[in-house]
C-alpha cells in the first residue's frame, strides 16, 4: 500500500479540525526560516499556525504574512533564550510542534530542545538546528514521550550518530545504510534528505521519487518541515505524513523546473505551487 495519502477535508470542518501547528525557531540572522515553515504548514491545509521566534527576528517573521500568528520569545545575542515555562501556554494549544528552522545553537537552546524532545507528549518534528542542538548535547534519541520525526541531511545525520557538533564530511550511502537501524533503535521516523530522500520508521522504507537539483537552495528544508507538521496536524500518522510531504515538496519543485527554471528556484517559490501538487495527487487517486 502506498504511503502517499492526503488527509480528508470534511465539508463541515473548521479551523480546529485541521490542526494547530506551533513552529519554534528563527534568530536575528535567520528570521525567514520559521516563517517559511509556518507558511508551508498553512499552504498544506493547517487550520492555525503559530510561529515562536526570538524578539529580534519577530518583526521580520511577523511581517512575512498576516496569516501567521507570531510570538516574540526572550532572547540573548539574537537567539531564543526561553524556558519550557515560557512556552507552556502555547504548547498546550498545539497538536504538533516543529522545532529548529533558523534557530542557531546555544547551551540554552540545547536545554530547551532537549526538554521538549524528552517530555512533549504530542508529535514533534525536529529539523536543522533543532537536530544540531540535540546532537551537541549528546542526547539519548530513544528517550521521548511522543511521536518524533527527524529530518536530517546526511551531514546532520552523521552528527546525530556520532554525538559531536564538528562539521563532518558529506556522506550518503553510509548514512542511508544506517538510517533504518537508527529509526528502529530509537523508535522515530527518520527523513534522510537528499536525492531520493529516504523515509523510514525502522520497518517500512520509502524512497521519494519527486524533486530536482534546483531545490538544493536555502529554505527548502524549512518548507518540508512545515509540510510534515501540517499533515500530522491533520491526523496522518507520522510515517505517512513524512512520505506524503516529501512527495508534495518534490512535486512542487518539479512544477517550477518544468514551467520556469530549476536554476532560478528559491524556497518561497514552492509555496505558490503547492496547490498544483495537491491537485496532481488528488487526480491520481
Amino acid at each position: 500500500m502506498t504511503l502517499i495519502q492526503l488527509p480528508t477535508r470534511p465539508a463541515d470542518g473548521h479551523k480546529g479540525t485541521f490542526g494547530h501547528v506551533l513552529v519554534i525557531g528563527g534568530s536575528e540572522s535567520m528570521p525567514g526560516a520559521p516563517a517559511l515553515a509556518g507558511m508551508a504548514a498553512l499552504r498544506c491545509g493547517s487550520g492555525l499556525v503559530t510561529v515562536a521566534t526570538s524578539k529580534e527576528a519577530h518583526p521580520i517573521t511577523a511581517g512575512f504574512s498576516p496569516c501567521l500568528m507570531t510570538i516574540p520569545l526572550p532572547s540573548q545575542a539574537g537567539l531564543i533564550n526561553a524556558t519550557l515555562d515560557d512556552l507552556q501556554s502555547f504548547l498546550v494549544q498545539a497538536n504538533v510542534v516543529a522545532i529548529g528552522p533558523g534557530m542557531g545553537v546555544s547551551p540554552a537552546l540545547q536545554q530547551l530542545v532537549g526538554q521538549l524532545y524528552r517530555t512533549f507528549p504530542r508529535p514533534l518534528v525536529v529539523d536543522a538546528d533543532g537536530l544540531n542542538n540535540l546532537s551537541t548535547a549528546a542526547i539519548d534519541w530513544s528517550v521521548h514521550a511522543g511521536p518524533r520525526v527527524l529530518t536530517p541531511h546526511p551531514g546532520e545525520f552523521q552528527r546525530m550518530e556520532a554525538g559531536y557538533s564538528g562539521e563532518p564530511p558529506f556522506v550518503s550511502a553510509v548514512a542511508r545504510d544506517g538510517a533504518v537501524e537508527f529509526a528502529k533503535r530509537n523508535q522515530v521516523v527518520l527523513v534522510l534528505k537528499g536525492h531520493r530522500t529516504l523515509v523510514t520508521d525502522g520497518e517500512a522504507v520509502h524512497f521519494n521519487t519527486t524533486g530536482n537539483s534546483g531545490m538544493a537552495t536555502a529554505g527548502t528544508g524549512d518548507v518540508l518541515t512545515g509540510l510534515i507538521a501540517a499533515l500530522i496536524g491533520q491526523h496522518l500518522v507520522p510515517l505517512t505524513a513524512a512520505a506524503t510531504a516529501c512527495h508534495l515538496h518534490g512535486l512542487a519543485g518539479d512544477f517550477i523546473a518544468q514551467n520556469s527554471s530549476g536554476r532560478s528556484l528559491i524556497s518561497q517559490d514552492l509555496l505558490s505551487v503547492l496547490g498544483q501538487a495537491f491537485n496532481q495527487v488528488e487526480s491520481s487517486r
